[in-house]
């Protein structure tokens, strides 16, 4: 390792891109433009950027409350650097989402200030887990759907948010593999993993109708070259999953259209489990005002 003690290999941060940013790290956007393109409205934006830090954020903490519990030691280190990348990436978007507002709130209050209510995440990101299957069926399907919208937003006007995208995009290309990867594995294994594959593909799919409606912040942002209209991503999602699901020996079942799912997520309209996340997260924030750690 290089380090007479451990521990001081963390604040070592110039061969390892992959930790969330923060103090005794670099900042992986240092030198990128923050102004704001001209003529844009700052409102949509910021609501954009929310949307995706949010998602994020919930979808990271989800990941860490799984380690300590994966089959394997490798697999307790994966999930904590895909928890890790995905906070990083929610660092980065709520930091531009304040920016972006103008109102003075930064990531911290972004995070822990806000009531469930104020969250935008998808409700994909925030549903628990029944098992191990369950999780990695819907990471497969969220770091799918995600990797396809950050690799059409590296083109987006904005420079802060272009270079989000390309960052994230090396990164939910390791988190769609590896969930693949373990889809497959238990799909594809003996008949009591196959069946649990099965019963956790059926139960997750339902959920990403919700990840191609558009929301018109997304809609109008799009159309001015600022953002992805989620619903041009099905095609290529379904090509993906059809692919690991016919490899994982499990039957690509009929998923429902955009349309006939509610985008409730992006219009704060969640389920208790946002709540259950949020008083673990938001806690010590909470309890200590304007406390610093």
């Amino acid at each position: 390792m290089g380090f007479d003690v451990a521990y001081e290999a963390l604040t070592d941060h110039e061969d390892d891109a992959r930790w969330a940013y923060g103090t005794g790290f670099a900042d992986p956007l240092s030198g990128v433009d923050t102004a704001v393109p001209e003529g844009v409205d700052r409102e949509r934006l910021a609501a954009y950027c929310l949307m995706l830090g949010d998602d994020a954020l919930i979808m990271s903490h989800r990941l860490q409350q799984w380690v300590t519990c994966a089959p394997e030691l490798e697999d307790e280190l994966a999930l904590a650097n895909i928890g890790l990348d995905l906070l990083g990436q929610a660092r980065l978007l709520l930091t531009r989402a304040g920016q972006v507002e103008g109102a003075g709130r930064d990531e911290d209050a972004l995070a822990y200030l806000r009531g469930a209510h104020e969250f935008r995440n998808v409700c994909l990101a925030e549903r628990t887990d029944a098992d191990f299957a369950h999780l990695v069926a819907r990471l497969l399907v969220f770091a799918t759907w995600r990797l396809a919208l950050f690799d059409r937003l590296a083109a987006t006007r904005d420079p802060m948010l272009a270079a989000i995208a390309a960052k994230g995009v090396k990164e939910l290309t390791y988190h769609r593999e590896w969930a693949a990867q373990w889809v497959v594995r238990l799909g594809d294994g003996t008949a009591l993993s196959h069946e649990r594959m099965r019963a956790a593909v059926e139960a997750v799919l339902p959920l990403a109708g919700e990840l191609f409606q558009s929301h018109p912040v997304e809609s109008d942002l799009a159309s001015d070259g600022l953002a992805v209209d989620p619903a041009v991503l099905r095609d290529e999602f379904d090509a993906v999953l059809a692919q690991v699901l016919t490899a994982a020996t499990l039957t690509p079942a009929a998923q429902p259209a955009a349309g006939a799912v509610a985008a409730a997520g992006r219009h704060g309209q969640h389920s208790p489990a946002l709540t259950e996340i949020l008083e673990e997260l938001q806690a010590l924030a909470r309890s200590v005002p304007g406390g610093a750690w």
